[in-house]
């Protein structure tokens, strides 16, 4: 059986079974590292820093699941080469130094990693090396001590290295640590709650960053009352983010970075590693090990077992421009779980589902409402506000559309010219005449309200639209006042399932395809849509290589106000279709109502 095969088929149930995929998947690293080298190249992609920092990288994303593995006592036949590559690296006599780093160096980021090697195994670690070594491996870690970084979840990078040196009786620097936190608090929002920095966004970097790392410090850095205020905070973060996870073990995609995979659970493993009393042991192992499985069931190695660049599949058109070939390794971050002892409660706990949690869980700080179908097994992110300052590739399908789906993702761009490449899904698309066409970006306004979550936003300086997006059962409705000094044509589409024939009924199209169904109904009080379908080029999808298609509605829009509403429904099903909602609108009164049932909802606008 080949090593991917057997990865494949690990039941992935207990402790045994996460040491062996990590096992397979640091064995894969193997056979592209060659003994005495402090670094290793994964592929011949690039990324914005240099082939040789990008190498080093790939290497110390390996330490995140080796580290806590040894940590537990496991013997490995990795560690030597590591330990050894570590040496070389940070010798400054050595061909293999990792050299001096610069402002915003990424070999600042990979530090962490070695922060937490020191933090876990303390004696273990330092006892591998000798005084010399030791001093240039404190020596070249502390240039984080003061360097210049983002002004985001960075700053954990140098605190993570200050508490390595002091779990490991070297000379550290709690004025660096007290300052990282002071500069950190300013883009705390409440209720376990951060942006990544001022103003920047409020995605996966906030789980597997800032709760992850504070998770971390709180307990292993003693008895502080910092460790109290950060666990609570995770304690308070935890009773949102878990919906973020759907009852299959997939979890939403949303913004950037979703190369790391796995890693979108990494904070419940930071959960289990600290022991934070939010759910049940069983209920996080189960989200944990179902997130592991559904990923396991992705092809997200190549023929050799090195992990791709991508999500569910082998995509460079989706990665950031920091996104080298060792970057997925991050994803072993999860694997903090394994400096659990087989004895510890997590492991010897029954996995548990997800607890029954509520159709909807309206997120104000994140400004986003999330939608549990079906027993939690389709989840829905409406979202609005959010905007990555930096403009990494993709940036608007990552953070502006309507919706995102743990089932069906989301669609990129593959070009600017014309509907097919404009990834039309979840969006309000509109266009001068000219087939470029343009959606949401920046807002000028949001509001989140129990029912709804409205944003008011200018795709050109002379057309303003204010948009209300509703969940409603298992659909949710977007209601758009666009007032526009242009005629514009328009295209709404609906959630990209596997290329499929659409079908046109009751002012809507609906779609049935391999992998579910999705629906948009045009709900449009005076102005109907036509429905259409449109199919994207193969290799748009995060979720499946396949060309994607799109339920759509079109129409062109006169000066002055329009109003474009629909109802939009996705299932696992196919043909799966709840009764479409009733939609009423009258002097700024708006109700919806379930056909034939007693779900009903009004609000003003």
């Amino acid at each position: 059986m080949s090593a991917i095969n057997k990865e494949k088929s690990n039941p992935l149930s207990s402790r045994q079974d996460v040491v062996a995929a990590l096992n397979t998947l640091l064995g894969a690293l193997d056979t592209q590292f060659p003994a005495g080298h402090s670094r290793f190249s994964l592929g011949d992609t690039c990324a914005h820093y240099a082939t040789d920092i990008a190498q080093m990288e790939g290497l110390s994303r390996a330490l995140w699941g080796l580290f806590p593995l040894m940590a537990s006592g496991e013997t490995t036949a990795f560690s030597d080469k590591y330990i050894a590559a570590i040496r070389a690296g940070t010798d400054p006599h050595s061909e293999g130094y990792w050299g001096e780093t610069a402002p915003y160096d990424q070999r600042l980021v990979e530090m962490a990693a070695y922060g937490l090697g020191l933090s876990l195994l303390q004696d273990t670690l330092t006892s591998q090396f000798t005084e010399r070594e030791l001093m240039n491996l404190h020596t070249w870690l502390n240039q984080i001590t003061d360097a210049q970084m983002p002004d985001s979840n960075w700053n954990y990078f140098a605190i993570m290295v200050q508490l390595g040196f002091k779990r490991a009786g070297l000379p550290y620097n709690q004025r660096a640590i007290d300052d990282r936190f002071a500069m950190m608090e300013a883009y705390y929002l409440g209720d376990g709650w951060y942006s990544d920095g001022p103003g920047r966004p409020k995605d996966y970097y906030i789980s597997m960053a800032f709760h992850f790392y504070g998770l971390i410090y709180a307990t292993l850095s003693g008895d502080e009352p910092r460790a109290t205020i950060l666990r609570e905070r995770s304690r308070l973060f935890a009773a949102d983010f878990i919906y973020m996870s759907a009852a299959d073990g997939a979890s939403v995609p949303f913004g950037r970075s979703l190369t790391y995979r796995f890693a979108m659970v990494a904070f419940w493993s930071a959960v289990a590693f600290s022991g934070l009393e939010v759910f049940t042991p069983g209920i996080v192992k189960g989200i944990v090990l179902r997130h592991l499985r559904w990923w396991q069931q992705q092809p997200i190695t190549d023929r050799d077992g090195v992990l791709t660049l991508g999500f569910a599949y082998p995509n460079l058109a989706m990665c950031e421009d920091y996104n080298s070939p060792g970057s997925p390794y991050w994803a072993l971050k999860t694997y903090l779980i394994l400096a659990l002892p087989e004895t510890h409660s997590f492991w010897q706990a029954e996995e548990q589902p997800l607890p029954a949690l509520a159709e909807k869980q309206v997120i104000p700080h994140a400004q986003q409402i999330l939608m549990h179908a079906e027993a939690s097994q389709h989840v829905t992110l409406l979202t609005a506000g959010q905007l990555e300052l930096n403009n990494y590739v993709n940036t608007e399908a990552k953070y502006t559309k309507f919706a995102y789906s743990s089932r069906f993702g989301f669609t990129i761009e593959r070009g600017r010219y014309g509907l097919k490449h404009a990834a039309c899904d979840s969006m309000l698309l509109l266009a001068d005449g000219d087939n470029y066409f343009r959606g949401r970006r920046e807002c000028d306004v949001v509001r989140v309200d129990e029912n709804y979550l409205y944003s008011s936003w200018s795709p050109w300086h002379d057309v303003h639209i204010e948009t209300w997006q509703v969940p409603f059962g298992e659909w949710h409705l977007r209601l758009h006042r666009i007032n526009s000094a242009r005629v514009l044509q328009t295209v709404e589409g609906g959630f990209a399932v596997m290329k499929a024939e659409h079908q046109l009924r009751e002012h809507g199209c609906y779609l049935d395809a391999q992998n579910g169904s999705s629906a948009i109904v045009c709900l449009s009080p005076e102005r109907m849509r036509q429905p259409d379908s449109i199919v994207t080029p193969p290799n748009s999808s995060i979720m499946f290589p396949e060309c994607a298609s799109v339920p759509l509605l079109k129409t062109d829009i006169p000066q002055g106000e329009s109003w474009l509403c629909c109802a939009v429904i996705a299932s696992e099903k196919q043909q799966h279709y709840a009764a479409v909602p009733q939609l009423s609108m009258t002097h700024h009164q708006v109700v919806i109502r379930e056909p034939g049932g007693e779900r009903q909802l009004s609000f003003t606008l």
